[in-house]
């Protein structure tokens, strides 16, 4: 089982236990904002989330870990690479991404998580390049691109909500753990 253990943080696979939390995170408007169209997401949609997570984990030998608060043992929210099949003009790419739940923002979880998922990326993966994709706007997140030492490549358009976005990418070639 891969598990990654960070100063405050342990990302891991997903649990059955963790798809009411999960649900809750993405039931909050606030936290899906900048996701998609923006719709929040039930628990059935979530259920069929983590399933599609982890199988992205069986077929590509990576996924999106679920966070977990080494000193509570709640779940933050997710961190970790997926393959952005829903933009297929970066393709073939690794994107890295994170949704955390409201509480667990403006603590440096996102970063803390995110670089663990950049070593995991480079070390045991063994990936030359990754990027991540954000609304533009998402200010936050694009702060935390910043911190991982990602810069803009490009902007384009969400091809199903018609919004602008911004991919970031790294050169895991230079990246220092």
């Amino acid at each position: 089982m891969t598990e990654i253990q960070t100063p405050r943080l342990i990302l891991r696979r997903w649990h059955e236990d963790d798809l009411v939390p999960m649900a809750e995170i993405n039931a909050d408007p606030e936290v899906m904002r900048w996701i998609g169209d923006g719709s929040v997401r039930d628990l059935e949609r979530t259920a069929e989330d983590i399933e599609r997570w982890e199988e992205e984990w069986d077929e590509e030998g990576f996924g999106l870990f679920a966070v977990e608060l080494m000193a509570s043992g709640e779940l933050a929210g997710f961190a970790g690479l997926s393959v952005p099949r829903f933009l297929p003009e970066v393709l073939p790419a690794v994107e890295i991404g994170w949704r955390l739940g409201r509480q667990y923002w403006g603590q440096g979880y996102a970063s803390e998580a995110a670089h663990a998922a950049l070593e995991f990326a480079v070390q045991d993966r063994g990936l030359d390049r990754v990027i991540s994709i954000s609304a533009v706007g998402n200010d936050a997140s694009e702060n935390v691109m910043r911190k991982l030492g990602m810069a803009p490549e490009r902007e384009t358009t969400h091809p199903a909500y018609g919004h602008p976005l911004r991919v970031h990418s790294i050169d895991l070639t230079e990246f220092h753990a």
